[in-house]
């Protein structure tokens, strides 16, 4: 069972074993919302199912777990569309995208919501995939068959907008904000009315999980850099954020990787936040 990540040569270890498993490519384009699809279907690992951002992974409609400008589907609906690609209870799940774990972090958490261990994230993407010779298609893959995908107890913590502001500042609360340093310090916004953070939040923009070579930093350099970044916080209060609950993601499995242990998500993140004016907004870099 891979339950953080799997390399492009263990992925074409698994093609050839007795493991039932699936593959889905989640790539997207936050200012294209068209161009995840068109990327698959001019180059996709071979049997893998589409994820849309928007469309499978976020809420459509009104009803949803979370706030924020990708509100989390309700359960019933996650487990429903995994169900009509046919997944499974007793698959592997393996994730990837084309954007440096950006939005494929996003189904590997909701799995893990969905009391789904059996979950990794593809290290290095699809292009490691095709460096390592992993077979690709074109085009859509044909739907062969629906499932009864029945979701467990919650794997990962789901955090809500209450128990942020209930813990704002307090010892058992260490928030790190994943998106870009001048977002973060409130220099630039393009997404959101507001620019700033949220009081006391840590910044770690997802991107520095990675080395040159697009695959996650080796498990000990993670460990130092988030120790580093802690400064002696307990790695157990920590709640990841970023813009809309997608790219905080990455630095959840990064700490997991460096045996951290699990950490929350913050769903709703800064979009959910800053969308009541009462709650506080902070600018520059944390003291």
């Amino acid at each position: 069972m891979y339950t953080t990540i799997i390399s492009a040569e263990q992925l074409l270890a698994l093609e050839s074993s007795q493991q039932p498993y699936m593959v889905f490519d989640c790539s997207f384009d936050l200012a294209q919302p068209d161009a995840g699809l068109q990327s698959y279907r001019a180059a996709h690992i071979a049997g893998a199912v589409y994820a849309h951002l928007n469309d499978n992974l976020s809420a459509v409609g009104e009803a949803a777990e979370s706030g924020g400008r990708h509100p989390l589907p309700l359960m019933e609906a996650f487990a429903t569309w995994l169900s009509s690609v046919g997944f499974a209870n007793d698959m592997q799940a393996v994730v990837y995208d084309r954007n440096g774990v950006n939005y494929a972090g996003r189904l590997w958490w909701m799995l893990k919501w969905a009391g789904h261990e059996a979950v990794a994230v593809l290290d290095g993407g699809l292009q490691a995939w095709q460096a390592a010779g992993g077979a690709v298609n074109t085009g859509i893959e044909p739907h062969k068959f629906s499932t009864n995908f029945v979701p467990a107890q919650a794997l990962t913590a789901l955090v809500a907008t209450e128990t942020v502001v209930k813990n704002l500042q307090q010892p058992n609360q260490t928030i790190i904000d994943a998106r870009a340093a001048p977002r973060y310090k409130g220099e630039i916004e393009p997404l959101d009315p507001v620019a700033g953070h949220i009081p006391g939040a840590l910044n770690r923009p997802f991107g520095q999980n990675l080395g040159p070579d697009g695959k996650f930093k080796p498990a000990s350099q993670l460990r130092e850099e988030f120790e580093a970044l802690l400064a002696g916080r307990d790695p157990a209060t920590v709640v990841h954020q970023c813009g809309s609950g997608v790219s905080a993601n990455p630095n959840l499995i990064a700490m997991e990787i460096a045996g951290l242990g699990h950490s929350g998500l913050y769903a709703g993140s800064w979009s959910d936040w800053c969308s009541d004016p009462s709650r506080p907004v902070a600018k520059g870099e944390e003291k």
